[in-house]
């Protein structure tokens, strides 16, 4: 922790990525805004797992990852456990287009519950190609003017006690990347076709829904 020359107070944590006085968080001077919401079994109670999240950045100035450079890389991450079988690659999807509206680009690493193997769901903890059909037809609906995603977030937020949560700035951002997913995906539908690239979870065997592709 330290005093700037603004008299704001500033402070960082231990971790593996940028946790250093280069990025510090800094109160004004000493306030800063922030919240914190879990509601997690303890881990005496129940285990968890960490996985490196295939599709993580490369964290190099100079250096792409992997996924930015290999057209074959999705491929190859399908054929390896966990995510040859069962919903986990598709889970790893839904959580991506999450972390993209919301602008987390830090999803390093990923959590599951260590005792359901890999019959479980994925933790969205430290917010900070292919889709499921029920995910992609949820985004286009909220594309629509009438469901517009940013004014169902405006909505649902004016309820919080310290409401306004997001300003309009932010707001209008989720509709911009949303707008950027949707035509993402209809890039690929239009390249591969539909059944390439959107997985029909509707009725659907868990157990064959990443392997069948």
């Amino acid at each position: 922790m330290e005093v700037t020359q603004t008299n704001n107070i500033c402070f960082y944590g231990e971790c593996s990525y940028y946790c250093s006085t280069e990025h510090a968080l800094c109160g004004k001077p000493d306030q800063i805004e922030g919240s914190l919401a879990a509601f997690l079994p303890d881990l005496s109670l129940a285990k968890r797992k960490t996985w490196r999240n295939p599709w993580r950045r490369s964290y190099h100035k100079r250096k792409k990852a992997e996924w930015e450079v290999d057209p074959d890389y999705c491929e190859e991450v399908k054929q390896t456990p966990p995510y040859d079988s069962g919903t986990r690659i598709l889970d790893i999807m839904d959580m991506t287009v999450f972390d993209f509206l919301m602008g987390n680009m830090d999803r390093h690493h990923y959590e599951t519950f260590e005792k359901f193997g890999n019959e479980t769901f994925i933790i969205h903890l430290d917010n900070g190609r292919g889709i499921r059909k029920s995910t992609y037809l949820r985004l286009q609906l909220l594309a629509k003017e009438e469901y517009k995603l940013s004014l169902l977030m405006k909505e649902s937020l004016l309820k919080d006690k310290i409401a306004p949560i997001l300003y309009q700035p932010h707001l209008e951002a989720m509709d911009r990347r949303l707008r950027i997913v949707l035509k993402a995906v209809s890039d690929c539908i239009e390249k591969d076709g539909y059944d390439n690239v959107v997985e029909n979870d509707f009725n659907t065997d868990v157990n064959t829904v990443a392997t069948e592709r």
